[in-house]
């Protein structure tokens, strides 16, 4: 199929699926698009794209800064924002060739795992339930997921910081990858969570994923957590020290097989891991004990990020702001806030706020602060969780600076010690997607819940991505979806091995 007949087809699923609300802004100039695109189909024809993905129309989930649309985050108080810049993922998949066709919907400021938390109304799965009702796309990056299931685009960027590219994808029956932390430039990306934040790739299969990972991969001076040359050569050599002939080490975690896990989930799980030993490749239990404890450090790391990072929201400098409020009274700021953040956003800025407070509170007796008692806790939590994963990967982490030596204790025998394994193998979410309209009067610990799988990957940096696999087992075909997302995480900086795995999955 021809570049512009893709297109085409592109653009009218986009007016046939409106009702999805998958998008906020759109391409508004039709003809002009296609102009580009008939431009890229004659550099295909002379032999001479500018990549693999010159001529395709990508979707930019709206908290990242386009100069072409307006940059909402699906919040507000960004009413009437235009970013005078595009970010550098933006400015790279254009350089590539891409089109832009418009920015997605989102949980306001990525807050949120179902969609629904957004001023442009609740995201709909193409998915249906049993009943017919509209199932949850997850979250945040839903608009993105259901913009690419539906076939609007070609591929779309979304941002992971707990597990928001990996859920809409595992929801949506789609391919997610949140690659290591700083690999991808985050300069242009409005800020949630900053050491935590990853832009992230949605696409129908492995390929696609990988296509736009390299058009939009490598350093940015601009961005400060942008992983330098000389530490991308040394993952290039660790990667090349580590590559040897014969199966890969996959681990099975036993604590994500956890009693909440559905029944259709675990036996897809299993089956799974049967496929890879049917293909020769060894299997291995391996134990990460800080994982129970990872999503409550997240919930209060997040937040507290968070509340900083949203405090430059005051109706002052851009955005939208509360002008019945007497500017002279101190009130500009508390009703600016208040009109413009939705309910999720206060909340979690309120939760982080305490968390990082001097407040002393009194625990068994003892004067405890709260950022002492609370915030110093989950960071020393997130380190035993990153050490947790150092503990069973054979790829020694290349932030610490390994010796040859420690690769080379890598290779000792499982049998004689703790397997040290390539890649760990789980589900993405623990349950199905729940209908869009069981999720009114749940409590928002409800929807936490459902990054319980994903939180620790993000806590780590370490690569993940999440690909659709059948479902099976009783009952799967009465649920509503047919397929269930599965989870492979790697090694910091081990990105290509994530792929490879998942590609023999895909296959």
């Amino acid at each position: 199929m021809s570049l512009l007949r893709e297109a085409e087809r592109s653009l009218g699923n986009l007016q046939k699926f409106r009702s999805l609300n998958a998008f906020v802004n759109s391409v508004r100039d039709e003809r002009l698009l296609l102009d580009r695109v008939k431009e890229s189909d004659a550099r295909r024809e002379l032999g001479k794209p500018k990549s693999p993905i010159d001529g395709r129309l990508i979707a930019i989930k709206d908290n990242i800064c386009t100069l072409h649309y307006p940059t909402t985050c699906a919040s507000g108080i960004l009413k009437g924002f235009k970013s005078p810049f595009d970010a550098t993922v933006v400015k790279k998949l254009q350089d590539s060739g891409a089109t832009i066709v418009g920015k997605t919907n989102l949980d306001e400021f990525g807050m949120g795992s179902h969609s629904t938390h957004s001023r442009f109304g609740a995201v709909k799965s193409l998915q249906t339930g049993p009943n017919g009702k509209a199932l949850s796309p997850g979250g945040s990056s839903g608009g993105s997921a259901v913009a690419v299931s539906s076939g609007q685009c070609y591929a779309a960027l979304g941002t992971d910081t707990g597990g928001s590219v990996r859920l809409p994808a595992s929801y949506c029956g789609i391919v997610g990858f949140k690659p290591s932390y700083g690999l991808v430039s985050r300069w242009g990306v409005v800020a949630y969570a900053n050491s935590l934040d990853t832009v992230g790739v949605l696409a129908r299969d492995c390929k696609t994923v990988k296509e736009v990972l390299n058009a939009i991969d490598g350093y940015d001076p601009q961005d400060p957590t942008s992983i330098p040359a000389s530490t991308r050569s040394r993952i290039a050599n660790l990667r090349a020290r580590r590559r040897r002939v014969g199966p890969f080490r996959i681990g099975v975690p036993a604590e994500y097989n956890v009693e909440e896990l559905s029944p259709i989930i675990r036996q897809t799980w299993l089956k799974t891991l049967q496929h890879l030993q049917s293909l020769g490749h060894e299997i291995y239990p391996v134990s990460l004990p800080a994982t129970q404890h990872a999503l409550s450090a997240y919930y209060i790391l997040a937040p507290a990020e968070a509340s900083s990072n949203l405090a430059r929201y005051d109706g002052v400098r851009y955005g939208a702001r509360d002008n019945a409020s007497d500017d002279t009274s101190g009130v500009l700021y508390a009703e600016t806030r208040d009109k413009g953040f939705g309910e999720e956003v206060k909340r979690r800025i309120l939760l982080g706020a305490y968390s990082l407070s001097a407040e002393v509170a009194d625990i068994d007796g003892l004067a405890c602060r709260a950022m002492n008692n609370y915030f110093i806790q989950a960071q020393k939590i997130r380190r035993l969780v990153q050490q947790d994963f150092d503990s069973v990967f054979y790829l020694p982490n290349p932030l610490s600076s390994p010796s040859s030596s420690d690769l080379a204790s890598a290779e000792a025998d499982p049998a004689h010690g703790s397997p040290k394994v390539d890649v760990l193998l789980c589900p993405t979410a623990p349950t199905l997607p729940p209908t869009i309209e069981s999720l009114s009067g749940k409590s928002p610990l409800d929807a936490y819940v459902n990054d319980v799988f994903t939180v620790p990957a993000s806590l780590a940096g370490l690569p993940a991505i999440s690909l659709p696999v059948k479902s099976t087992g009783e009952g799967s075909d009465m649920c509503g979806v047919n397929s269930v997302g599965i989870q492979i995480i790697g090694q910091y900086g081990d990105d290509e091995l994530v792929f490879d795995v998942a590609e023999l999955i895909e296959e």
